[in-house]
């Protein structure tokens, strides 16, 4: 692990333990408290001996998104034991159902947008981000990805989650809720944790607002023509001071956005990558009837392209048509 993300976990460790102290000083006879007093310390020790997130079966590295997820751990998935599988999957389980949770209704229609999106996490959980949430007349609409795989790229995912939805329902401007979002990154993420991010607002006339983070290109087919929406920043949580410039397009009838993370740009097949510009050819030479056929679609020439070779990444996508 980077020496700034141990440094973090040590001092967390450091202020569970001042705080059981002082819940125990208080109760002096909650068992509970005593036992996790004394893990945390066991754990304090462990940095003390400079053997803290090597595994104490096989003294290979404890996996980082484990220990980012829970401090106290010691042993690497190969040497858990039964019971411990167990509560693992059983927590897995969980976070999956609670991170699907936090996706937007399916084929989602409102003030003359058609939507439609794919979801498919590599494993139990993703970093991996989409929503659409409706408000004040606009249909907001997000996606991205959060840098990492695993538990705490889907924890950071959930935080995304939260803070955009209620800072739109503070009527904020968009550049200013990305500028937000930026800000609350850089203060609170990790080093090198970070967020490739596209964000925007579409209203009932046709008119989109949209802000690229450092994320792909965003496919808009307009009257049969594909333009590229490229990134205009740096991903959010790199720099506080970064500035976020956003992009203009007006969609009419059948007109669409299209789009992807880099689990469908960066899957291999026989010829090398996907890529963003077959994804854009693609987009460009279809006549869609519904978003959900233009997802469908591209899952489908993924699928071909893709044959035998396992995904690598998290694979999402979100389509959005004009309907009116």
């Amino acid at each position: 692990m980077l020496s700034v993300e141990l440094d973090f976990l040590q001092s967390q460790l450091e202020e569970r333990k001042r705080r059981l102290e002082t819940a125990i000083a208080l109760a002096p006879d909650n068992a509970n408290a005593e036992a996790l007093l004394r893990e945390v310390d066991s754990a304090l020790d462990r940095f003390a001996a400079g053997t803290y997130g090597v595994c104490e079966t096989c003294h290979e590295s404890v996996e980082r998104d484990r220990l980012l997820a829970d401090p106290l751990i010691c042993y690497c998935l190969d040497h858990l034991t039964d019971s411990e599988r167990a509560a693992l999957q059983r927590d897995l389980d969980l976070a999956s159902a609670l991170q699907r949770g936090l996706l937007p209704p399916a084929e989602l229609r409102v003030d003359g947008w058609e939507t439609s999106y794919h979801y498919a996490p590599l494993g139990p959980v993703s970093g991996d981000y989409c929503d659409l949430y409706p408000w004040g007349g606009s249909l907001f609409f997000m996606l991205g990805d959060v840098s990492g795989k695993g538990v705490a790229a889907s924890m950071r995912m959930a935080q995304m989650h939260a803070l955009f939805r209620s800072l739109i329902g503070m009527g904020l401007p968009l550049a200013q809720i990305v500028t937000e979002i930026n800000r609350f990154l850089c203060n609170s993420a990790l080093a090198g944790e970070y967020a490739t991010l596209v964000c925007g607002r579409a209203n009932p006339e046709g008119d989109i607002e949209l802000f690229n983070a450092g994320h792909l290109p965003v496919v808009a087919l307009q009257r049969g023509q594909v333009q590229l929406l490229e990134s205009t920043s740096f991903p959010v949580g790199m720099f506080c001071d970064t500035a976020f410039a956003p992009a203009h397009v007006r969609l009419s009838g059948d007109d669409m956005l299209f789009l992807f993370t880099d689990g469908v740009s960066e899957a291999v097949g026989a010829d090398g990558e996907y890529g963003v510009e077959r994804v854009a050819r693609l987009i460009g030479a279809m006549s869609p009837d519904c978003a959900a056929g233009a997802i469908s679609a591209c899952l489908e020439d993924l699928r071909r392209f893709a044959g035998r070779n396992p995904g690598m990444d998290d694979v999402t996508l979100l389509a959005m048509r004009r309907t009116a």
